[in-house]
C-alpha cells in the first residue's frame, strides 16, 4: 500500500459480529449501567442470544430503532420484558425477544474477569435490583441534590461579565 491509498476500513454492526462470531467484545458508552459498567473503561463480552428466553437480572444488548442499548432485565413477562439501566430511574416495558441481540457474559475491570455467577456480582444484583423502589428514591434524590447545589453555586458565585 502506498501513502496515497486510503486504508480499507470495514465496519460491521453488532448483529453481523454476533452472527459471524457468536460474541462481541467492546467498551460501553454512557452511564446508564453505573456502577456496574464504567464508561469507556470496562470491557464487556456479549454472547449471541440463544433460542430460549432470557432470565431476570440478565444484562442484555437490544436494539430500539437504530440505537443499541445495554440494560438489565428486571421483570420477565409472558411476551416480553421490563428492562432498566442500573443507573436509570425509568423502565422500558415493551422489550420483546426479537429485539434482544445478546446477553452479557463477562465484564473485565482492571484486568480481572467478573462473570454473572460471581458471588459479589450476585450480591450487587440482588441488593441493587431487588430494592428497585429504594434505588429510584436514591437516584432521584441524588439528582435533586445536584440540581440544588448547582443553583446555589450560581447564586453564590455569579459569573462576572467582561
Amino acid at each position: 500500500m502506498t501513502w496515497a491509498e486510503e486504508p480499507k476500513v470495514q465496519f460491521k454492526t453488532f448483529e453481523e459480529l454476533l452472527s459471524q462470531d457468536g460474541f462481541l467484545v467492546y467498551t460501553n458508552v454512557g452511564g446508564s449501567m453505573l456502577p456496574l459498567l464504567r464508561q469507556r473503561r470496562d470491557i464487556i463480552e456479549i454472547r449471541k442470544k440463544g433460542p430460549g428466553r432470557c432470565q431476570k437480572y440478565d444484562v442484555v444488548l437490544y436494539k430500539r430503532g437504530s440505537k443499541y442499548i445495554l440494560h438489565r432485565i428486571i421483570r420477565v413477562l409472558g411476551k416480553g420484558y421490563w428492562i432498566a439501566g442500573d443507573h436509570n430511574t425509568f423502565v422500558e416495558k415493551d422489550v420483546t425477544d426479537d429485539m434482544i441481540l445478546g446477553v452479557m457474559t463477562r465484564v473485565i475491570r482492571n484486568g480481572k474477569s467478573i462473570t454473572p455467577d460471581n458471588f459479589w456480582y450476585r450480591c450487587y444484583v440482588h441488593l441493587w435490583c431487588d430494592c428497585y423502589p429504594l434505588r429510584m428514591l436514591i437516584l432521584r434524590g441524588k439528582a435533586l441534590l445536584r440540581c440544588y447545589a448547582s443553583a446555589l453555586k450560581r447564586e453564590l458565585f455569579p459569573k462576572k461579565e467582561n
